[in-house]
């Protein structure tokens, strides 16, 4: 049986009720976009269903401690469509009597679950770390960001309490949408992909505070007195900052 499904957390957690609901457990989930077209004669078709979901979601949270059950949304983050399979196989087995199955580090399932599971919290923590705002003429404090996994959402109430007196957005270039903060509700927003290339460019597009220029000359001097040359390790350097983020950090511009 295939589960054709709009790939989102709460199209996955539908799919888990619907396998109860038709005692459906042997499974493969797939994308709708994947099936346009296809001929199978065991399809079907998952409506994402609100409801359903959060029975789901709560059952979780009564037979799982709330950090665990909260893993399998983080895992579903890393974006990945084998993690996504092995979400629903490990919920079905979690709900059937086995609330021991991720500690079986035995079966590969709960390897490669918390193997994705380490990727996003480390992808999280960096994106804490590397986060850099620019302040646009309007007071708003703007970053860019390409994290490899759809992180936002787990960075949002770090940001909302360490900034909480400053409107700021946070922008995924990756996956074209963002975070925004405006002194009282956090809320996602999605740009046209002009209003995208301002944000990428903003001395060539908007009007960047005058400010802003003196800001990225501090993180480059100061960047540039903590970093002794005879203690240079470029790799341990990179281990701990990923040249991919250079682009987005002031101390890193104009440099190699």
């Amino acid at each position: 049986m295939i589960y054709s499904y709009d790939g989102s957390y709460q199209g996955l957690l539908t799919a888990v009720f619907t396998a109860f609901e038709y005692k459906e457990y042997n499974v493969k989930l797939a994308l709708d976009s994947e099936l346009q077209g296809a001929l199978f004669d065991q399809i079907k078709h998952i409506s994402s269903d609100a409801t359903k979901s959060n029975r789901v979601y709560q059952g979780l949270y009564k037979i799982l401690p709330p950090n665990k059950a909260m893993d399998f949304w983080r895992a579903f983050l890393s974006e990945d469509p084998e993690i996504r399979q092995t979400i629903f196989e490990l919920i079905i087995k979690s709900f059937k009597n086995d609330i021991t199955i991720l500690q079986n580090y035995g079966d590969e399932r709960v390897l490669r679950f918390h193997q994705a599971l380490r990727k996003v919290n480390r992808e999280r923590h960096r994106m804490k770390a590397f986060v850099r705002f620019q302040k646009d003429a309007t007071g708003m404090y703007v970053s860019i960001v390409e994290p490899d996994f759809n992180v936002l959402p787990l960075i949002i109430s770090f940001f909302k309490n360490r900034y909480a007196d400053q409107p700021w957005l946070i922008y995924d270039n990756k996956r074209q949408y963002g975070i925004l903060y405006d002194l009282y509700t956090v809320t996602e927003v999605t740009i046209t992909k002009e209003q995208s290339k301002a944000l990428q460019h903003p001395a060539q597009h908007i009007e960047v505070d005058a400010t802003d220029s003196l800001y990225t000359k501090l993180w480059q001097s100061y960047f540039k007195s903590t970093n002794i040359e005879a203690r240079k390790n470029l790799k341990l350097h990179l281990q701990h900052v990923p040249k991919r983020y250079w682009k987005y950090l002031p101390e890193k511009l104009n440099k190699d």
